[in-house]
């Protein structure tokens, strides 16, 4: 595995003689973690099933589980997927940006049938990442890219983060810091009549009702139904540790993911503490919440105790990786 450092404020992609190599292996059905926006992605070629059969290899992620694939631009999108007046207004208001749409797939599209999981639709996606739009843009086509971690595991929000968990599945993982939102793009089906909430992320939902003029469906699950998106799994982003939300009090030996001035109850028993946001600032809360659970899970505590995050704006999202990461292990389906 080789390591490409990009410093974003003062060069381009393009600058750099590794931009070749790196897109070379892509192009040769190999992987490399990619930062996006939201979180690294580990990327490849949409259109190639060995390659993609490698991103599910690697994660050890089931093979139901639809991949999104990160375009350079709304009119490559247009090249995989058709776009209804919804898909369009929200394409036109997010784009690039952490939003996925969920679209019914062309006729011919190259997308493999491995990267869509068998499906008549397609999660497309135009990244504000600088990195994932100009790579694709240099393989001429989509690139694949779940978050570059272990399947059911905290998403990487560092390119340390990549390594540690796939390092030796990876070609390369490209390191342009730290990821500036730090939780997944929010998923919205445009299938049908209202568009679907598949996945709160980093468009709220009131952002996007308002771009719409009405509001989201959220999907009604179907026992034993396969995944219609990512991250739509009862459990996921799940530490080692167990977790505990909703905590008015911390127990002895657990440790504690702080939010807002006001700690719990007998904060002193915790083992360790982190604040994701000692403001209660939503934002920043959300880009410190998987690295915040990655570092209290390192300390060996049997449980992680989580203070309660407000449901409003990004908290949704907040909120739905919690509960999910405190979920039953191996639980499966999709979202309750």
């Amino acid at each position: 595995m080789k390591r490409w450092t990009l410093d974003l404020d003062h060069e381009s992609p393009t600058d750099s003689p590794r931009a070749a190599e790196v897109v070379k292996a892509l192009r040769d059905g190999m992987l490399v973690g990619v930062p996006t926006e939201t979180v690294y992605g580990l990327a490849a070629d949409a259109t190639q099933p060995d390659a993609c059969a490698r991103i599910f290899s690697a994660k050890r992620r089931p093979r139901f589980n639809p991949l999104i694939s990160h375009v350079a631009s709304f009119d490559a999108a247009t090249e995989y997927g058709y776009f209804n007046d919804d898909a369009l207004k929200l394409a036109e208001a997010f784009w690039p940006g952490p939003l996925t749409l969920v679209l019914p797939k062309k006729p011919g599209s190259p997308i493999c049938d491995l990267a869509t999981a068998g499906l008549d639709s397609v999660a497309l996606r135009v990244p504000a990442g600088l990195v994932m739009r100009f790579l694709s843009e240099q393989i001429g086509g989509p690139l694949a890219a779940p978050s570059a971690n272990v399947s059911g595991k905290i998403s990487a929000t560092t390119a340390d983060d990549v390594v540690a968990d796939l390092g030796d599945k990876i070609a390369y993982v490209v390191d342009a810091g730290p990821c500036p939102i730090g939780i997944e793009s929010t998923i919205v089906a445009c299938l049908g009549d209202p568009p679907q909430i598949l996945r709160s992320g980093g468009v709220s939902r009131e952002a996007i009702e308002a771009v719409l003029g009405r509001s989201l469906q959220d999907p009604e699950p179907e026992a034993g139904a396969a995944p219609q998106a990512p991250g739509m799994l009862l459990s996921h982003y799940a530490p080692s540790a167990s977790v505990r939300l909703d905590a008015a009090d911390v127990k002895p030996g657990e440790a504690l993911l702080a939010f807002g001035p006001k700690p719990p109850r007998s904060h002193g028993n915790a083992v360790a503490t982190l604040n994701l946001s000692p403001t209660g600032d939503l934002t920043e809360a959300a880009k410190n919440l998987f690295s915040g659970l990655r570092q209290l899970d390192r300390t060996g505590a049997h449980t992680i105790c989580v203070q309660t995050v407000p449901e409003t704006g990004l908290g949704e999202a907040i909120n739905d990786r919690l509960r999910r990461a405190a979920a039953p292990r191996g639980t499966a389906m999709q979202r309750s």
